[in-house]
């Protein structure tokens, strides 16, 4: 059964947004501009570029991980230990790549962004956050493995480091700068403060992905924090024609990320509120790929959610911010590529489960959990 919700959920789309009688908006004034100093600093991010027109039907590619029993990612597999399944049917691989990241390294590296959410973490956790980052740049004395972004999401927006390093001490700069304020979005505001952080963590993470779809290579992005808030309860409602909105919201984050190449991964510290165990496990329930716009409810676009869909992980809430982060990075390392053509879509939107089998046991394969397919179109000019 369908829940009831008093607040309207017109997600992402510009659509006004009831709460208690009074109208909600998320914050939208200019942010502060960065003081000079020498790069890299953090910007604000830039607005996508338009994409270059392209089919509508394409290959599809993956990113998988391959761990053992110990969780460590495995490399030196051959095309024949893996199996791709599509809604449950076996599909041909077109192509096969396998990285181990000392004698066969992508091209470009795989790419790491760091976020650090201050507009869910609790005020008091913002100073903790800042100093396990920096012990986690500081390691192997600031030489970082992979080329790093610091990116910062506060109750007004995203700014983001322009140009990635593999300079750990001259991300220190910009992260020693990330002071904790109390946020224009606090507790007292209740349902209407979920909804706006709802909104406004999901807008910004499209964002990213949007961005980073124009760009080739592997991404990891770490989401240090606790995430956002799962909508339920009977503060909250949406209409038939918010929730056709909303499943557009999730079919574009789910495509955009699949683009990107991008996986999320979770990182938060132990104390989290929403990281207690009523919440810990709530998405769960919402893991499931979303087929038809009946289906949506808000925790289809949960953090943790969204982590599993992309072939992320979520890493148990823990106060050694430094070496979780660590273990997050070890997955960029080791990877393999695989690729197949989809069957044609009968109709647009058309989700599809997909699964990786390793044929050795003892072996486990991470990635996409799902895609939307399309009806075949000849290429927009």
């Amino acid at each position: 059964m369908r829940r009831l919700y008093r607040i309207s959920l017109a997600l992402l789309l510009g659509l006004p947004v009831l709460a208690h009688g009074q109208q909600v908006h998320a914050q939208t004034g200019p942010a502060p501009q960065a003081r000079p100093s020498a790069d890299p600093v953090l910007r604000l991010r830039p607005a996508p570029k338009p994409a270059a027109a392209k089919s509508l039907e394409g290959r599809i590619e993956l990113d998988v991980v391959v761990t053992g029993a110990d969780g460590q990612p495995v490399a030196g597999l051959e095309p024949q230990d893996f199996k791709i399944l599509d809604d449950g049917q076996p599909r041909k691989i077109l192509s096969f790549r396998s990285f181990d990241g000392i004698a066969v390294k992508p091209a470009p590296p795989v790419e790491v962004f760091l976020l650090i959410d201050t507009l869910n973490l609790p005020f008091q956790q913002v100073a903790f956050v800042r100093q396990e980052i920096e012990r986690f740049l500081k390691e192997n004395g600031g030489h970082l493995a992979q080329p790093t972004s610091i990116v910062l999401l506060t109750d007004a927006g995203i700014r983001v480091q322009p140009r990635s390093s593999v300079d750990g001490n001259a991300l220190l700069g910009i992260v020693s700068q990330i002071k904790g304020s109390i946020s224009s979005i606090n507790p007292a505001m209740g349902a209407s403060g979920d909804l706006m952080r709802f909104q406004e963590s999901v807008h910004e993470l499209t964002g990213i992905a949007e961005n980073e779809a124009k760009r080739p290579g592997r991404k990891l992005l770490v989401w240090v924090g606790p995430g956002w808030p799962i909508l339920q309860g009977p503060d909250f409602t949406f209409s038939e024609k918010n929730q056709r909105g909303y499943f557009d919201a999730i079919v574009e984050l789910s495509t955009k990320l699949r683009e990107a190449r991008m996986a999320v991964y979770s990182v938060a510290p132990a104390s989290s509120a929403l990281n207690s165990r009523t919440f810990r496990f709530v998405y769960r329930d919402f893991l499931k790929g979303v087929r038809t716009p009946r289906q949506t409810d808000t925790g289809n676009l949960a953090l943790k959610v969204l982590v599993t869909q992309s072939g992320g992980r979520i890493l148990d809430p823990s106060n050694d911010l430094a070496a979780q982060i660590d273990r997050c990075i070890a997955e960029a390392s080791a990877f393999y590529m695989l690729s197949f053509d989809p069957l044609p879509a009968k109709n647009a939107n058309e989700y599809h489960d997909l699964r990786v089998e390793i044929g050795t046991p003892g072996l486990a394969a991470r990635t996409r959990t799902g895609y939307y397919n399309q009806p075949h179109a000849k290429e927009i000019r």
